[in-house]
């Protein structure tokens, strides 16, 4: 029997409920849009990675920020340039020995900070003298590998795919 649209028949029909023996599925609730990184967000979350905790340790005595790192970073292959960009000379010696370091710190010894880094594998010491009138001292090997240190870390920056922390 057909049913007049306006009728009270009709909005009877359709105002009935439906009951089924199967549970309501469940949708999981849609996450919220991710907020946006900063980059000096990014970069100090990717700074903070076991792998360049050698690295954060110079980055810490340099004084900068990450936007001024970040600039630098980007225009620079290597950490001998990335320095300079910072305002920082780079003296290289053949060798530093630490203890002697210690003595020189404060503004009287010229030394703002020692920075070992002690090398498990070769059983010697990295060391890098960030000093107060904008020098680091610093030796060839140091260098060699806080380059290394510094393009593995360029690269993971601009990365954008492998945002994961």
């Amino acid at each position: 029997m057909d049913v007049p649209v306006g009728s009270v028949r009709s909005t009877k029909y359709f105002n009935q409920k439906i009951v089924t023996n199967q549970p309501a599925s469940t949708k999981p609730i849609p996450a919220s849009p991710a907020i946006a990184e900063s980059e000096a967000n990014r970069f100090d979350r990717i700074l903070s990675r076991p792998e360049f905790k050698p690295l954060k340790a110079v980055f810490v005595h340099l004084g900068a920020d990450s936007a001024g790192m970040i600039a630098a970073l980007i225009t620079t292959n290597a950490y001998q340039m990335f320095l300079g960009k910072l305002g920082y000379r780079v003296i290289v010696v053949n060798q530093i020995h630490e203890a002697d370091c210690y003595s020189r710190l404060g503004p009287a010894g010229g030394i703002r900070a020692v920075v070992p880094l002690h090398d498990t594998a070769t059983y010697s010491t990295l060391v890098t003298l960030v000093n107060y009138d904008s020098t680091i001292t610093t030796t060839a090997k140091s260098i060699d590998y806080y380059d290394e240190q510094l393009a593995d870390f360029k690269i993971q920056l601009m990365n954008r795919s492998g945002n994961a922390p």
